[in-house]
C-alpha cells in the first residue's frame, strides 16, 4: 500500500468513528452501518485510481519526451521502463504513433504489475507552443483491475509563468476483480516549477491544480478540487505543501499537506470546522 492510500485509510479510521450511530441502545442501525462501510469501501478504490492516474500520465509523458529529445535513429528504452517492456516507434511524415507493450503476462512498473498496451499518437511539431498528445489503453489491467481510457494530455512549452506545462484529461473507467466498477472524470494540471531543462532528476519540482469525479455504479459520487496547488519535490516522496477540498458520500471536508516541510504530517478539517491530524506513513 502506497502513502497516498495510507493517508486515506487513516482518515477513514477518524471518519468512521465520527460518523458512526450513537444510541442508548446496544443495537447498530444495520443500515447506517453498511453505508459506512460502502463508503470507506469506495474511498479505498477512489485512492486506486489516484495512483493508476499518476502512473499512466508518468509513463506517457517519460516515453513521449524520450522520444522527442533523442535522435531517432538512436534511441534507447526510455529510463523509466524495466527492460521487460518494449516499445515500437511508427513514423509517417509528421505522425507519431508510440506502443508502449507489457506483454500478456505482465511486467512489474514502480511496484505495479501492468499487463497490455498504452498506444500514444500524436503530431510531431518542434516548434508549436501547444502539442494534443493522444493515447488510449487496450486489453489494459493495473494490478488486475481492467482500465479502459482514451485520454489526451496538452503539453505547452510554456506557460504564462515560463513553465512547461501538461493538462490531463481523467476520462478513465475501471473494473476491479470482484466486479465493482468506476468512472472518473476531469482535469489535472501538472505545472513543471523547478528543474526544467537543468539534465538532473533530483532539482524538479512540480505543482499539481485541477478537479476530478468519482462515480461508482451505485450512484455515488466523490468529488476533488485543488484549493492551493499541491506542491511536489521529487526528493520528497509526500506533498509537501498545498490543500485539496473532499466531498463525499456521507462527509466532506479539506485535506491539507502543511506549510512546505517534507515530513509525514498533514490535517483534515471536516465541514463543521473539526480539525483532526493525520499522519502519512
Amino acid at each position: 500500500m502506497n502513502p497516498y492510500q495510507r493517508k486515506f485509510l487513516s482518515l477513514v479510521i477518524v471518519a468512521g468513528l465520527v460518523l458512526m450511530p450513537t444510541s442508548c441502545s446496544d443495537t447498530i442501525d444495520t443500515n447506517e452501518d453498511n453505508a459506512l462501510i460502502d463508503d470507506t469501501s469506495e474511498i479505498i478504490n477512489s485512492t486506486e485510481i489516484d495512483e493508476l492516474d499518476s502512473v499512466l500520465a508518468d509513463l506517457v509523458i517519460d516515453t513521449y519526451e524520450t522520444y522527442e529529445t533523442n535522435d531517432a535513429g538512436r534511441i534507447s528504452q526510455p529510463p523509466s521502463l524495466p527492460e521487460c517492456v518494449t516499445v515500437q516507434l511508427t513514423t509517417q511524415q509528421n505522425y507519431r504513433e508510440l506502443v508502449i507493450d507489457f506483454g500478456n503476462e505482465g511486467c512489474l512498473v514502480r511496484d505495479h504489475l501492468l499487463r497490455g498496451q498504452i498506444v500514444v499518437t500524436y503530431t510531431r511539431d518542434p516548434e508549436a507552443q501547444e502539442l494534443l498528445i493522444n493515447y488510449v489503453l487496450i486489453n489494459f489491467f493495473f494490478n488486475a483491475k481492467g482500465i479502459e481510457a482514451n485520454r489526451t494530455i496538452l503539453r505547452e512549452r510554456s506557460n504564462e509563468n515560463g513553465n512547461p506545462m501538461f493538462t490531463h484529461n481523467l476520462d478513465v473507467t475501471v473494473t476491479w476483480p470482484n466486479g465493482m466498477q468506476a468512472s472518473r472524470t476531469g482535469t489535472k494540471i501538472r505545472e513543471w516549477i523547478e528543474g526544467a531543462g537543468s539534465g538532473l532528476f533530483s532539482d524538479n519540482v512540480y505543482e499539481v491544480t485541477g478537479n476530478w469525479t468519482t462515480t461508482f455504479v451505485n450512484g455515488n459520487t466523490h468529488t476533488y478540487e485543488v484549493i492551493e496547488p499541491l506542491r511536489r519535490e521529487v526528493v520528497c516522496i509526500y506533498f509537501v505543501s498545498g490543500s485539496f477540498e473532499v466531498q463525499r458520500t456521507n462527509f466532506g471536508g479539506v485535506f491539507d499537506f502543511g506549510d512546505g516541510g517534507c515530513d509525514n504530517n498533514a490535517t483534515f478539517t471536516f465541514n463543521n470546522g473539526q480539525e483532526i491530524p493525520i499522519t502519512l506513513n
